[in-house]
């Protein structure tokens, strides 16, 4: 039997959320429909979409090829859903967002740009601020949506997430750095170097839990909330830098090369993702504003 949109919202829900009961959870149905839609769809495409283990379940390499073509697939359906309400009254209203610092200029400033030209007569207002304070405006009904880090939401109980985007963390180095030639890179090889710290966004927090695990407090050179001024340091060898690839670039503002290399062992992952307060009833302005990041990041996921 062909694989239907519903088992590709479950497949995609398992897949952002990490497990069946936080995805269950989000969707608001039971576990049991999850697992037998996620297992109706291996066998239709012939593959293990996820490993299974004691602690939950793992994406495979066939998982995250397919999760590409369903996110797209999805984003489709509501892309021609929304071509036939061209014909009905423009919308109009007000739209309220918040996005944190790191989002401001990574992700928001795209979304923002093509959903003003998609609805011209809404009129839309926009803070930048904490991802703290942006979810205590969220749950006080002060901001419609939020588009931020979403990996360590302060309140999950209260906010509705819609996942845009998981972004790995990698070691970032100037170009002939001595760890740049090796073939694995341990955690331990990189708390020996100074670190270049971005304070924003809990990037700095992230990335001094992960290097205090090893027992080694990491050797902070320099800590900004710029991420421009990370690359450079980086750039010139100033120190070494662990971010997720949604901000790397390979080149700093001066034109100096810098290069991203996998770390061995589990990095953490930065989600990215659309926020509202769970329960509350979406605007339209609201809506049409989360089905165009979906859409956006479907695109790009090609």
């Amino acid at each position: 039997m062909p694989f239907t949109l519903r088992q590709l919202q479950y497949f995609v829900a398992v897949a952002e959320h990490g497990s069946v009961s936080h995805a269950a959870h989000a969707l608001s149905i039971s576990q049991s429909a999850v697992t037998e839609a996620v297992k109706d769809l291996e066998v239709d495409l012939g593959v293990r979409l996820f490993d299974r283990h004691s602690r939950g379940l793992a994406i495979t390499h066939n998982g995250h090829q397919f999760l590409r073509h369903a996110r797209t697939i999805l984003a489709e359906v509501s892309g021609a859903r929304r071509a036939f309400e061209t014909g009905r009254d423009a919308l109009g209203g007000q739209l309220h967002l918040g996005v944190t610092s790191l989002m401001a200029g990574y992700v928001m400033s795209d979304l923002l740009s093509k959903y003003r030209r998609a609805n011209p007569g809404v009129q839309v207002t926009a803070i930048e601020d904490s991802g703290e304070y942006l979810e205590h405006l969220l749950i006080g009904g002060e901001l419609d949506v939020a588009v931020m880090v979403t990996s360590n939401l302060r309140d999950r109980t209260a906010l509705q997430t819609e996942i845009l985007d998981v972004s790995p963390f990698r070691l970032w180095l100037p170009l002939g750095h001595r760890l740049a030639a090796q073939e694995s890179i341990s955690l331990a090889e990189v708390t020996a170097e100074p670190l270049i710290m971005l304070n924003i966004d809990e990037m700095e927090d992230e990335a001094t839990r992960l290097l205090s695990a090893l027992g080694t407090r990491p050797r902070v050179a320099f800590r900004t909330r710029s991420v421009e001024a990370v690359r450079s340091l980086v750039a010139t060898g100033a120190g070494v830098a662990i971010l997720p690839d949604l901000v790397y670039r390979p080149w700093s503002l001066e034109g100096d090369r810098i290069e991203s290399r996998d770390v061995s062992g589990a990095l953490p992952v930065v989600q990215v993702g659309i926020v509202w307060r769970k329960g509350a009833p979406l605007s339209p302005a609201a809506q049409e504003f989360i089905a165009i990041s979906q859409a956006q990041q479907a695109l790009r996921a090609r």
